[in-house]
């Protein structure tokens, strides 16, 4: 796999060449979270596959999305062996495993050990760091 690298004046391009949300920028390239409950894929349930905004390489399908009632959008499994990278973030006091795109690094979300089976794992990401594409 390719890493893309952009400056952030690319990527602030890209993301508003796509149409994404304001705060996409700060979620995916500073590591912000958006406020739970607001975003546009939290009880959003079509059929198809959840990709990373800046870069569209393909993350989730949506037959592993859950509603974990976190407030943002769950999923139990990425969909492509090796899209996700996982990295120790020990911000705001608290020790948990940050989420990132491994073609591009946008920060998605984190991942916790409270899933449901078969993985028992709950990938909580941002809204503002995916894309989705119907099937």
């Amino acid at each position: 796999m390719t890493k893309i690298n952009k400056s952030d004046a690319e990527w602030r391009d890209v993301l508003a060449a796509k149409g994404a949300e304001p705060v996409a920028f700060a979620v995916t390239r500073q590591a912000a979270t958006e406020r739970p409950f607001t975003g546009k894929y939290e009880s959003h349930w079509e059929k198809g596959s959840y990709r990373c905004i800046c870069c569209d390489a393909e993350l989730f399908q949506s037959d592993t999305k859950f509603d974990a009632g976190c407030g943002w959008p769950s999923f139990y499994q990425s969909s492509v062996a090796g899209a996700i990278e996982e990295r120790v973030d020990t911000s705001h006091g608290m020790r948990r495993v940050e989420t990132v795109c491994a073609q591009c690094g946008a920060h998605l979300g984190h991942v916790f050990e409270d899933g449901p089976a078969p993985t028992g794992l709950r990938y909580c990401m941002n809204s503002a760091s995916l894309d989705f594409k119907g099937s």
